[in-house]
């Protein structure tokens, strides 16, 4: 494919869908880590064990199995809800079904959960709502022997072998122990590039607000899961992940910015092949690329030649993700405590109605803004555990509050009740006090790790 064929193939793929007239549905993931109590490793066995049982009281289906025959995904055939080990056995993920109510979501979620902690427990082990599997020392990190697990359990270790110059964290396996909570929500096409820009200008109030992912070997940086997308090989083409640094000024710039995102994974011949990051601009002018593919324990090297079906196999992994559904999927999010873990689906859904207020407000702001700073370097700030100087925090706390506020009058529109997500969030920002500064104080303090395994597993 030449230029103008690859952006006709991408305007089909993101844009159209967001032309097309939709219901407004929420699409959720929440990705939760598996915790022994003894603080030992996991216990495979015993995980699934549990697993099984729930999926047989609850009707859920196995409809994905490893090579050993495990089975790791399984779906509910009436709601259309999905349980899935996610990267490796140490994770849970519940995918919802979309619902127009954040209400029927939580009934589900809430029942799910106390279900599974009370087979879990049993066996002396916990979900709990972290962003980072406090077992990670000790657990075996292990991918899923699935093909598309294998591949990226590939793709990420290669950073042992690639040579750029970068940084590149000494955490291949995140995967294994880090945990998101997601949310998908339909975006017009007259609205696409006001969405991202809001959004985008968002990141440091949400890092604030919703930052629980801190673990020991980083323990001044609240959000490490920013860092393991950003310094991974998913980050070696910077607009593939994270915060977009240049806000598109309209759709032929946002494809333009599309253009110049990387394909990193394919398959052939029933392979799931990774290679080298390929931005588009060049991937269709190769000859012939070298990938590998995972067979019998090892990894073998795979040449093929392009082919413009590859385009389907591209994966960006941006706060603000243009999907091929006509939706933005949010993916800065930690995995919340439980009885917070609709907030981060609410807050999105509620400062969606009211686009050009938060706009406006963010734009006008002088405590975080017009500093000199972009808003991925000011979300980088916030995920430190020491606020700077240069933020009035009293302020900071102002701006936070009116935020939240928004995203109450947006939510309170929808007439579902579900502003009721957002009670708790409130008192976080008056005490600058996310999930993950809450657990660094309280270890300070002489509180364990175990509390908080406890006290974030609790739904309500």
């Amino acid at each position: 494919m030449d230029k103008e064929g690859i952006k006709e193939a991408l305007y089909n793929r993101y844009i159209v869908p967001t032309l097309k007239k939709r219901d407004e549905f929420v699409g959720i993931e929440i990705e939760i880590p598996i915790v022994n109590l003894s603080g030992e490793a996991t216990d495979f066995k015993s995980i699934r064990e549990a697993v099984n049982c729930f999926c047989h009281n609850f009707g859920f289906e196995f409809n994905g199995f490893d090579e050993n025959g495990n089975g790791y995904s399984a779906t509910e055939p009436v709601t259309g809800d999905n349980l899935s080990f996610d990267c490796s056995f140490n994770n849970l993920e519940f995918s919802f079904a979309k619902e127009r109510n954040l209400k029927i979501i939580n009934e589900r979620f809430n029942l799910y959960i106390n279900s599974l902690n009370e087979k879990l427990e049993r066996k002396g082990h916990l979900l709990t709502g972290m962003g980072i599997n406090p077992g990670y020392k000790v657990n075996n990190n292990e991918f899923l022997k699935v093909p598309r697990y294998q591949m990226l359990e590939g793709f990420l270790k290669r950073c042992k072998r690639w040579e750029y110059p970068m940084y590149f964290h000494p955490y291949p396996g995140y995967g294994a122990f880090a945990c998101a909570s997601q949310v998908q929500l339909d975006v017009r096409f007259d609205k696409l590039i006001e969405t991202i820009d809001t959004f985008s200008l968002l990141e440091p109030i949400k890092s604030l607000l919703f930052a629980n992912s801190w673990m020991e070997d980083e323990p001044d940086n609240l959000c490490v899961r920013d860092m393991f997308w950003e310094n991974s090989t998913h980050g070696i083409n910077p607009h593939n992940i994270g915060v977009y640094e240049k806000i598109p000024d309209d759709i032929n710039e946002l494809l333009e910015y599309i253009y110049r995102t990387s394909i990193f994974c394919t398959e052939r011949d029933g392979h799931y092949l990774h290679f080298h990051p390929i931005p588009v601009t060049e991937y269709f002018s190769q000859k012939e690329i070298l990938g590998e593919y995972y067979e019998n324990g090892t990894y073998h090297p795979y040449i093929f030649k392009p082919e413009d079906t590859d385009l389907s196999f591209l994966r960006t992994y941006k706060f603000e993700d243009l999907t091929f559904r006509g939706t933005i999927e949010y993916r800065s999010g930690c995995c919340q405590p439980f009885a917070d873990a609709l907030s981060i689906a609410a807050f999105h859904i509620g400062l969606s109605e009211k686009l050009d207020e938060v706009n406006e407000l963010l734009n006008n702001d002088v405590i975080l803004y017009h500093h000199g700073y972009t808003s991925g370097e000011l979300r980088k700030i916030m995920n430190n555990r020491v606020i700077p100087d240069f933020i009035d925090k009293k302020a900071l706390i102002k701006l936070s509050v009116k935020v939240l506020e928004l995203a109450r009058e947006g939510l309170k529109k929808r007439v579902f009740g579900e502003e009721v997500f957002l009670e708790n969030i409130f008192d976080r920002a008056e005490k600058l006090l996310s999930p993950a500064r809450k657990i660094v104080n309280g270890l300070e303090n002489g509180k364990t790790i175990e509390d908080f395994v406890y006290e974030f597993a609790k739904t309500a």
